[in-house]
C-alpha cells in the first residue's frame, strides 16, 4: 500500500486525512506536513498520523498531494525538485497551478495530477475532477480516483477545463452559501426569526440537491413542478429575471475562471529545474 504525504494542512488537507483513514488507510501509511507546530501536534493527537518536514515527506511517501495555497507553491518546488523522480506521484489541488509548472520544476519523468476539488470534502461530498499530466499514466489516474472517493464523487477532464472547473465547482460552494445566506435574510425581512429562517432555507437546500441528484431530472424540469400559473413562485421568478440573477451567476463564474487563469500565469517566469 502506497504511503501519501499531504502537505499543508488546512481544510482540505485534514478533510483529505480523515477521509482516507475513514476509507480504510492506517495512520501508518499516511504523513503530513504543516509550518504551524500547535497545528500540527493538534492533528497529530486527532489522527494519529506523523507531521514530518517537506523533505522527510518526500523521502518516505509515493504519493505527496500537495494542498497548499498557489501562492505558497514556489518554496514547496524548490523543497521538492533535488528530491522527486519519477517513481513519485505528485497529485496537485492547487487552484489555477497546471501540471506544466511542476513538470517545469520537477526532475524529468515525474508524474503529476491536477485535481480541482471542493470544501465539501469537509463532509465526504466533495466533487473533484482530475486530469493527467504529461508523465502521468492510467494508473496513476486510477489510484488517485480511488484516494479522491473517499471523500466524494470523481471525474476526469482535459486539464485545459481546468480553470472552468475551478470557476465552476471549485467555487460554486461559495456561491450557494451566499444564496441560502441572502434567502435567510429575506425571510427576517418577511417577519421570521432567524433561527425558522436558517432552518427552512437550509433543508429546502438539502432537499434540492438531493432531487437533483437522486431523480436525474433536469433544473428546468424540477422547477417548473414547482412553478405553477399566476403563483407565487411564477412572480418571485419574474423578480429574479428582472434583476439580472441568472447574468451575474454567468458573469461571476466567468470572472472566477479568469482569477484561475491568471493563478496559473502568475508562475510562467519562475525559473525551471534547469
Amino acid at each position: 500500500m502506497s504511503v501519501i504525504a499531504v502537505m499543508g494542512a488546512g481544510k482540505i488537507g485534514e478533510a483529505l486525512l480523515s477521509g482516507l483513514l475513514h476509507g480504510g488507510r492506517r495512520p501508518g501509511d499516511l504523513l503530513f506536513t504543516e509550518r504551524h507546530p500547535e497545528r500540527a501536534a493538534e492533528l497529530t493527537s486527532r489522527y494519529g498520523v506523523e507531521a514530518v518536514e517537506v523533505d522527510e515527506a518526500a523521502k518516505r511517501a509515493d504519493v505527496l498531494v500537495v494542498a497548499v495555497k498557489p501562492q505558497d507553491i514556489d518554496p514547496v518546488l524548490v523543497e521538492l525538485a533535488p528530491l522527486l523522480g519519477p517513481s513519485s506521484l505528485v497529485v496537485s489541488l492547487c487552484a489555477g497551478l497546471p501540471t506544466a509548472l511542476y513538470e517545469r520544476r520537477l526532475a524529468d519523468g515525474v508524474p503529476v495530477v491536477r485535481v480541482m476539488p471542493n470544501t465539501p470534502m469537509v463532509v465526504g461530498e466533495a466533487m473533484s475532477a482530475i486530469s493527467p499530466g504529461r508523465y502521468a499514466t492510467a494508473e496513476h489516474l486510477a489510484l488517485v480516483e480511488e484516494l479522491l472517493a473517499c471523500v466524494g464523487k470523481v471525474v476526469r477532464v482535459p486539464e485545459s477545463q481546468q480553470d472552468a472547473v475551478t470557476a465552476l465547482s471549485g467555487s460554486g460552494p461559495a456561491y450557494f452559501f451566499f444564496l441560502v445566506e441572502a434567502m435567510i435574510d429575506a425571510g427576517i425581512l418577511l417577519g421570521l426569526p432567524r433561527a425558522v429562517a436558517e432552518k427552512l432555507i437550509i433543508q429546502s437546500a438539502v432537499g434540492a440537491s438531493k432531487m437533483l441528484a437522486d431523480t436525474g431530472e433536469h433544473p428546468v424540469t424540477l422547477r417548473e413542478a414547482v412553478t405553477s400559473p399566476a403563483g407565487t413562485t411564477i412572480n418571485a421568478i419574474r423578480e429574479l429575471e428582472n434583476h439580472g440573477v441568472r447574468a451575474a451567476l454567468i458573469a461571476a463564474i466567468e470572472a472566477a475562471r479568469d482569477r484561475s487563469v491568471e493563478l496559473g500565469k502568475a508562475h510562467e517566469d519562475q525559473p525551471d529545474k534547469r
